[in-house]
């Protein structure tokens, strides 16, 4: 893998291996700050920096590259791009991508679905109007900022503005994302406002594009909802369009997220790279792959792991139950929290602390082992498909986590 800093100036994606029969394949994402081998998992550095790890740590999994928050960074962004972009500013110096913002103003209340029941006919609902702290229109985004207490207003224009100063290798278009409650009818008239918006996430992006010395490459959000023709029709569009990669957005459910890629993989363009956006259980990941997403990012690694819930080979475990175990977190794991030998035994203890160094070391260990664990499972997908055998490899990997 290559951190050197701009390797080139340049951002492309080559296909070396697809799996046959599928949509899926094996390939390398060539941005200014290195290569990306695919199917990639992208850790997730909220503020330019993944919780509890140096960037020494995330080299030391094999991390590929950082996903930042838009949103986030958004009122330090001309530092940012004073100090050479985010890739030199946090230090990772590695690939980057940024998002643009609008999940995170979204999730204030604009309507995001909630789950009341797992009885299917009243499985989510949306937030009372009266209670919404950002309120969409044809604009964009107005907010309440709980952060500064004061309202905010993002739209396409200004989260392109946003992410050309943090200056990413990877940005995402402006796009509404809708919630499962939300109707048929509401999703047509966001879709088509999504579709308006990608148009000027792309005139304004040409515009700010920013002389950080390197390529910006900016991707195009997919939504759509659940339904078939939303997404075959918004992803032609879409594939007119002088995007350099996709992300694949929406509230998904996941008995049909294997289908609703197919919808969309089977109309975007194959040459250009697609992200799947916040997934990383291991089967969403492995549908994802076969289904021809090549880059994934998702917070639930790090963050279960600083809840005590720990990956392995033969399913998850919470580290709180393990007293008195001598065993490794994962036997024949090679994150670097097995390698030097932590037992679960001395993990929950570190876990159970009050000293707070004792935690901070519990959070590195865990974050650590999580992280490595999902961006193992995307190595072992990529060689997999290069061997010709991704569907023996999957259904062992399933079998083994999932025990059945």
């Amino acid at each position: 893998m290559n951190h050197n800093y701009q390797n080139n100036n340049t951002f492309s994606f080559e296909i070396t291996k697809r799996i046959p029969g599928q949509l899926g394949r094996a390939g390398i994402i060539h941005t200014p700050h290195g290569d990306i081998k695919t199917p990639a998992f992208m850790c997730v550095g909220t503020y330019g920096e993944v919780r509890f790890m140096s960037m020494e740590d995330l080299h030391a999994i094999n991390a590929q590259a950082m996903l930042s928050n838009g949103y986030h960074l958004r009122n330090i962004s001309p530092e940012i791009a004073q100090k050479g972009g985010l890739a030199a500013w946090s230090g990772w110096n590695g690939p980057t991508l940024t998002d643009s913002g609008g999940f995170q103003v979204m999730s204030l209340g604009s309507g995001m679905g909630k789950v009341v029941s797992m009885d299917r006919e009243k499985e989510v609902t949306n937030t009372d109007p009266k209670e919404r702290l950002a309120h969409v229109s044809e604009d964009g985004v107005e907010f309440f900022d709980p952060f500064t207490n004061q309202k905010d207003f993002i739209g396409p224009e200004e989260s392109m503005q946003i992410q050309c100063r943090i200056g990413a290798d990877i940005h995402m278009a402006y796009d509404e994302l809708t919630s499962l409650a939300d109707s048929y009818e509401y999703n047509v008239e966001a879709l088509a406002r999504t579709e308006r918006w990608a148009l000027r996430s792309l005139e304004e992006h040409k515009k700010c594009h920013m002389d950080l010395g390197y390529y910006q490459a900016l991707y195009g959000v997919i939504q759509g909802g659940r339904w078939e023709d939303l997404r075959r029709s918004t992803c032609k569009k879409f594939a007119k369009m002088d995007f350099d990669g996709y992300g694949l957005g929406g509230a998904f459910l996941k008995e049909s997220l294997g289908e609703i890629l197919k919808w969309c993989n089977e109309e975007l363009p194959e040459h250009k790279p697609r992200h799947l956006l916040g997934l990383s259980r291991p089967d969403d990941i492995l549908i994802g792959a076969q289904n021809g997403a090549d880059t994934f990012d998702c917070v639930a690694p790090s963050r279960e792991a600083r809840h005590g819930r720990i990956y392995t080979r033969h399913g998850n475990i919470s580290i709180k139950k393990f007293t008195d175990s001598e065993e490794p977190l994962d036997i024949g794991c090679d994150c670097p929290t097995c390698q030097a030998g932590w037992t679960k035994k001395r993990l929950r203890e570190l876990l159970k602390s009050e000293n707070k160094e004792d935690k901070y070391l519990y959070f590195n260990l865990a974050t650590a082992h999580n992280l490595r664990f999902i961006i193992r499972l995307t190595e072992e997908i990529h060689q997999a498909i290069l061997e010709e055998r991704f569907e023996e490899y999957k259904n062992k990997f399933l079998k083994d986590f999932y025990g059945n």
